[in-house]
């Protein structure tokens, strides 16, 4: 158990000193690093939703690439943070929007064949969530999606498949946000 703890903050993700870019006055950092493996920003934007601005999302890759479609199916580090910037993000729109987005970003045989893992994500969405909140949501081939809270573990959930649907919701066809996702491709 205390190889596992000490693996687990390992994995939660530290940032380099130096932001990149501000965006909604959250500083994005042009690197991120997990488990020893330096990621670099590849873009950020902004997830609005009426006339609200909900979260400032950055996504990290191992090279640069405009490609979603290539990261969902790539079996490489990556990593997308969500920086909370909004009052009405709260654990219960968050764990709709995941459901959601599984929905935009899954066939329906897809999703039923990782239930157990969207399950699995959905429920580490116990706490509530605040504006400030910072979540790190990193893939690692062979180890899985790890999820950390405000530089806390969360836990972790096995599978490429999963990891495809997930970012799939931002990077996806039909993404939760398409400046977003546009702002996290670069383009």
């Amino acid at each position: 158990m205390k190889k596992f703890v000490l693996l687990a903050v390992a994995l939660v993700a530290t940032y380099s000193a130096s932001a990149q870019v501000t965006i909604n006055d959250v500083k994005v950092e042009k690197s991120l690093t997990v488990q020893d493996q330096e990621l670099m920003l590849n873009g950020a934007g902004l997830r609005e939703k009426l006339w609200y601005d909900l979260y400032v999302g950055a996504l990290y890759t191992t090279k640069k690439t405009k490609d979603g479609n290539a990261l969902i199916a790539a079996n490489e580090p990556m990593a997308i943070t969500l920086d909370i910037t909004d009052e009405n993000v709260t654990q219960d729109a968050m764990k709709d929007a995941v459901m959601d987005g599984f929905d935009d970003s899954c066939t329906s045989k897809e999703r039923k064949a990782i239930k157990n893992e969207i399950n699995q994500f959905i429920a580490l969405f116990k706490d509530a969530i605040v504006e400030g909140d910072q979540f790190v949501i990193a893939y690692l081939p062979n180890q899985g999606t790890i999820v950390s809270k405000n530089g806390e573990y969360l836990g972790s959930i096995k599978g490429n498949a999963f990891k495809k649907g997930l970012f799939g919701i931002w990077l996806g066809e039909d993404p939760a946000d398409a400046d977003l996702k546009e702002g996290m491709l670069g383009l």
